[in-house]
């Protein structure tokens, strides 16, 4: 172990406890979320270009991609709480972009599904969104893309369980 630093007010920081695999760890992680950060900002500030907020612009993709929903399902994709589409979901129909139905299988059921105005939506904001998305990723070559997608999916398969995928 090694003696404790300072700062520059001289106080001193304790001295590191854990393994040189842990710090590894601990370097990937913060990498990666402050990646994601910065992704997720840049995204937040284009989509509300188009008068809509990352989730409301999340659900109205995977409705006009997917088709229609249950809410449960929405929830699921888009890796939020029930509470938060309930909220999400009563922005957008309040806006003519989505309605809200009871399944005809189940009336337990709520499924979402888009008006012709939250498909025009999205349809138009789409392409500028998939070209933005493309510009933020040009910083890696299309090597690494092709590689880091792949590790980034077994990383949170492997935490999820699912290592079959």
């Amino acid at each position: 172990m090694r003696s404790p630093e300072t700062t520059t007010d001289d106080t001193a920081i304790p001295d590191r406890t854990w393994s040189a695999e842990e710090e590894r760890s601990l370097r990937l992680w913060i990498a990666l979320a402050r990646c994601y950060a910065t992704v997720a900002r840049e995204v937040s500030t284009r989509i509300g270009e188009y008068g809509l907020t990352a989730p409301q612009f999340g659900i109205l993709e995977a409705l006009y991609h997917l088709g229609p929903r249950s809410l449960g399902d929405l929830a699921e994709k888009l890796l939020v709480t029930g509470g938060n589409i309930t909220y999400v979901m009563d922005r957008l129909e309040a806006q003519g972009l989505v309605v809200r139905e009871r399944s005809g299988e189940d009336r337990r059921v709520v499924v979402a599904r888009l008006t012709e105005e939250g498909a025009a939506c999205i349809r138009d904001a789409f392409p500028g969104h998939a070209a933005f998305i493309h510009e933020l990723t040009e910083g890696l070559s299309v090597e690494e893309q092709d590689a880091l997608r792949p590790l980034l999916k077994k990383w949170g398969r492997g935490l999820a369980g699912d290592a079959d995928g």
